[in-house]
């Protein structure tokens, strides 16, 4: 091959990867998800009910109102923007669903919604995280006189948080943290917001609680009482997995926080571009007699942000990199073949 035609290889490799390093600047892929599990939430009862075929009156309802892809889809009830304007972007009536169509049937009004016997004190709450990010957890409860049978409001919860913490312990796929319950009594709810420190992303779960002995409370008419809540075994989120649309690269979605249904992929297309590039050097090693060995490495952009510590940034970094190495790889090739040439 010529010195031109290494040459024009070698931009063709390297300007063509770096629109797809641009792209990964723009996009936004790391997300995480999990729900409450103790106390449980709604949506993790019912996906532990089964989606297809729930127990309880309450879960029948709600999988009848959203259907049931979103109990299969129980760990992502978010917002990708939410950057803590969660006030904001939730109506009252719509705060178990974050205001998500998708997951609608969460928000019906019932007081036989499947719950956990809760006393006050010291209680450790858990959080399953399916996708473990940095970030912060507050838990707050309704008021005194709560009724479940309306819908939830702002207005229900207490004005703050009873407890709060940032990046607690993640404990085999769980988050674990500790915080004293207020003296309550009767049927209540506790409301979760996970808000990410290293995204705008922020997830939400309503979990029933009932205090005293009657663990389940009564169900409206004075009926039997409702069940008590389970969460999903880790057998049972496995075997729904394949069910599940949730994506831990992107968001799904039809939220006010905009959830793109399609997660964004940076790194398409990328591969057949770092061939390129990889062809062309060794071609170039070749014809000088260079060993091949020194050729530069296009770095993914794959790298897994569902760990605890990931950044939003690595991506780009990695994308980035990429392209400045492909870069620095043409200026590389044209020296050479100048130098060649003399």
């Amino acid at each position: 091959m010529t010195a031109p035609a290494h040459r024009r290889a070698a931009a063709v490799a390297a300007f063509g990867i770096a629109p797809l390093a641009l792209t990964g600047l723009a996009a936004s892929p790391a997300v995480a998800h999990g729900s409450m599990t103790d106390p449980v939430s709604r949506v993790s009862a019912c996906y532990a009910e089964g989606p297809e075929s729930p127990r309880s009156a309450a879960c029948k309802a709600a999988v009848a109102a959203s259907g049931p892809q979103a109990f299969y889809d129980w760990n992502e009830v978010n917002i990708a923007n939410a950057a803590g304007n969660h006030k904001q972007l939730i109506p009252d009536g719509k705060l178990c669903s974050a205001g998500r169509d998708k997951y609608k049937g969460l928000d019906l009004p019932r007081a036989d919604w499947p719950a956990s016997k809760l006393v006050p004190g010291g209680h450790t709450f858990r959080y399953k995280a399916t996708a473990p990010h940095k970030g912060s957890f507050e838990l707050y409860i309704t008021r005194d006189g709560y009724d479940p049978s309306k819908p939830l409001k702002w207005s229900d919860l207490e004005a703050k948080p009873f407890a709060k913490v940032t990046e607690p312990r993640l404990v085999k796929g769980e988050y674990v943290f500790d915080g004293t319950v207020p003296g309550k009594s009767g049927r209540h709810l506790i409301y979760s917001i996970w808000q990410r420190s290293d995204s705008p992303e922020a997830f939400y779960t309503c979990s029933d609680v009932v205090f005293g002995k009657d663990s389940g409370g009564s169900a409206p008419g004075g009926g039997v009482p409702a069940p008590t809540a389970s969460a999903p075994s880790d057998d049972q989120i496995e075997d729904g997995a394949d069910e599940s649309t949730v994506d831990h690269g992107g968001h799904g979605g039809d939220g006010p926080g905009g959830h793109p249904e399609t997660p964004a992929a940076p790194a398409a297309g990328e591969t057949e571009a770092a061939a390129e590039t990889e062809a062309a050097t060794e071609a170039e090693a070749a014809d000088s007699g260079a060993p091949s060995g020194n050729s530069p490495q296009v770095n993914s952009a794959d790298e897994n942000l569902a760990r605890t510590g990931g950044s939003s940034s690595t991506p780009y970094l990695a994308v980035g990199g990429a392209a400045v190495l492909a870069l620095g790889a043409a200026v590389t090739f044209g020296t050479v073949r100048r130098r060649s040439a003399r």
